[in-house]
């Protein structure tokens, strides 16, 4: 019951009607995706009876476009080398047809009432791809998103994150409308003026940043309806990393996400003495860890790349030393190559691990702090400041161990990259040394498990082992090596059949607390006069169904 490969035996829809299909041929389709330019994220992938294979494009039509689809007007392809040499390939438009129909059509009506140009640009990119299927339209569109500077009502639709997909390209649709917290957003446009002073005190030089940063508008959000698989506290998109390099990007924190809570709820492996500053601080430090991860996290770096045949962003005669290996490097990525391309299934978890450290790297600077309300921004690791500085590195500890949830010991898999990630995380603190964290518990069985943490070492031991691990996980992402990257990645996050596997996750079985369920709002039109009222539900599952099922009223 896991997601993933077919041949696996695991289970995906991504590749529908296909039980035989297998992992090297979906790879050996990517890459002749990639050699096309066909971007993957609004697609599935069909292998039929005859052995040929079939791209699924999700869009209102079935017929290729008039003008052509993202890569001509041509829908059917002959592998002439590779592994794939002498199979045909053939595009398949109409994917999830009658949905992608009425969302073109609603996008459409949204579209007039857009408050501004690129309000206006960017639904009808949005509806140009939702009808004909297009990648490059939707890309469009969300130039036009990164432009629309503070909007009073934000959105935005589309095939987005890949984390569903085992081969980590295919995108889960998903939608979201939520209304600005001013008050709030105050804060974070502190945060994006601090942002070009506080990347350079990132453990890398500026070869591997981007020239300039991107100032982005960063808002705070209460969500009104968030659509998808889970919700998020925090969003940096688009995920095309050529746009986000070279044009920008938009970061939003949802405050309602952030502070959502069940009353009166358990959490364990907490230490008593520290209950009272971790549930006081709690919510301060995650709006803060979210605003750098969303912000500095997904928002730094630069990939080096040779852009198109014989051009670099980079001095390909005189490349950049790594900071890992004292000498010049080797690998780059290659005309046509993706972040996501080239690091595959692992890209998911890995980025948002390297998101996390920066955020708790930067979480030392006390300035950073203050803008958020917490001390004058002097150091002070015992004051008001010190104490959220605390909690952020508690949360982040307890939520590597409560991660083992999402560890399956039968399929050695993870099932969620944020788990993935904080796990590694947890040993990186573990692994600091010099007492800085530790288990607590009391017998052979584990009872009464807790954290551990050395509250007076953060800004010197611990910010230490996390910017020694960031630097390795941005490095080997900045310079496409996927063999070293994978290697490291690999043995932070892998679970032993023990220790971590057995005892310490059997542990947090027993502790586990009730996943939290979002009962969310409806919008209703009154088309004759033009009103909209709003409907809440009550916070209970009979709340959460009934919420649901009004949707389609």
């Amino acid at each position: 019951m896991h997601l993933g490969y077919p041949d696996q035996g695991h289970m995906t829809t991504y590749y529908p009607n296909s039980p035989d299909i297998t992992q090297a041929e979906i790879d050996a389709v990517s890459k002749w995706m990639e050699k096309k330019g066909l971007l993957p994220e609004n697609t599935r992938l069909v292998k039929t009876k005859d052995g040929s294979f079939e791209i699924l494009i999700a869009s209102g039509t079935s017929t290729i476009p008039s003008d052509g689809g993202d890569i001509g007007k041509e829908t059917e392809f002959k592998v002439e080398d590779g592994p794939l040499a002498g199979k045909t390939i053939k595009l398949v438009y109409g994917d999830h047809a009658k949905e992608m129909a009425a969302i073109a059509a609603s996008i459409k009506r949204a579209g007039e009432n857009s408050e501004n140009e690129n309000q206006q640009k960017m639904h009808d990119a949005y509806a140009k791809s939702f009808a004909d299927g297009s990648l490059l339209a939707f890309k469009d569109s969300q130039r036009f998103w990164i432009r629309d500077k503070g909007p009073m009502v934000e959105s935005n639709i589309g095939f987005i994150e890949t984390y569903r997909d085992p081969a980590g390209i295919r995108g889960e649709w998903e939608g979201f409308a939520a209304v600005v917290n001013l008050e709030r957003t105050r804060a974070f446009g502190a945060l994006v003026e601090a942002a070009p002073s506080l990347i350079p005190l990132l453990p890398w030089s500026k070869d591997f940043e981007k020239d300039k940063f991107l100032s982005p508008d960063f808002t705070s959000l209460e969500v009104l309806t968030f659509a998808g698989s889970g919700i998020p506290a925090g969003i940096n998109i688009p995920n095309y990393d050529d746009i986000r390099q070279t044009e920008g990007f938009k970061n939003v924190s949802l405050g309602n996400v952030l502070s959502a809570k069940a009353p009166n709820e358990k959490i364990p492996f907490i230490a008593e003495k520290d209950l009272e500053v971790y549930q006081k601080y709690r919510d301060g430090a995650f709006e803060v860890q979210v605003g750098l991860h969303e912000l500095t996290g997904h928002g730094c770096g630069k990939l080096l790349q040779e852009t198109s045949p014989g051009v670099f962003n980079f001095d390909k005669e005189n490349p950049p030393v790594s900071p890992l290996t004292g000498k010049p490097v080797t690998t780059w990525y290659k005309p046509g190559q993706t972040w996501g391309s080239v690091f595959g299934s692992l890209a998911g978890a890995y980025e948002e691990c390297r998101a996390e450290l920066v955020a708790m790297y930067l979480s030392c600077e006390f300035p950073v702090l203050k803008i958020f309300g917490f001390g004058d921004g002097s150091f002070d690791i015992d004051g008001e400041a010190g104490d959220v500085l605390y909690a952020s590195y508690l949360t982040m500890a307890r939520a590597g161990l409560v991660s083992l949830e999402m560890w399956d010991p039968k399929s050695r898999k993870w099932g969620q990259p944020h788990s993935q990630a904080r796990f590694s995380i947890l040993q990186c603190f573990l692994q600091a040394g010099d007492d800085f964290c530790k288990l607590d518990y009391a017998g052979d069985d584990l009872s009464g498990l807790t954290i551990k943490l050395d509250r007076a070492k953060i800004p010197t031991v611990g910010r230490k082992a996390v910017g020694d691990y960031l630097q390795k996980l941005h490095v080997y992402k900045s310079t496409a090596d996927v063999e070293a990257g994978t290697r490291f990645f690999g043995d932070m996050t892998t679970v032993d059949n023990g220790f971590w596997g057995k005892k310490v996750r059997d542990e947090v079985l027993n502790n586990k607390q009730p996943r939290k369920v979002f009962v969310q709002a409806n919008t209703y039109l009154d088309e004759a006069t033009g009103k909209v009222s709003l409907k809440h539900y009550d916070a209970t599952p009979q709340g959460l169904i009934q919420s649901w099922a009004e949707r389609e009223v």
